[in-house]
């Protein structure tokens, strides 16, 4: 989680600043953070998915497995646009 406060106050920082090499970091950082959350998101489903007690309604897993689908697409969508912006920081140099 600070990794991925700190590449938000380095996103807003290299707004103002504009610097290509800042924000090639940024995106190296972002991905190992999103592949570290991807990794965390997997293992807490899993505890969760667990640690459900017998008696749980559908309702309840129902919207656990919501939640964590969406934990997971976000890092997925999340670390695909640090990927991008990577690939295409490369090409315009």
């Amino acid at each position: 989680m600070m990794g991925l406060i700190g590449i938000i106050i380095a996103s807003v920082v290299n707004m103002f600043i504009r610097s290509s090499q800042l924000g090639l970091m940024i995106s190296y950082i972002g991905v190992f953070v999103f592949i570290g959350l991807t990794a965390y998101d997997t293992q807490r489903i899993k505890e969760l998915a667990l640690s459900c007690p017998a008696d749980a309604s559908a309702g309840t897993i129902r919207k656990g497995a919501i939640i964590g689908a969406l934990t997971l697409y976000l890092d997925f969508i999340n670390l695909f646009l640090m990927l991008l912006r990577i690939f295409g920081q490369q090409e315009r140099q």
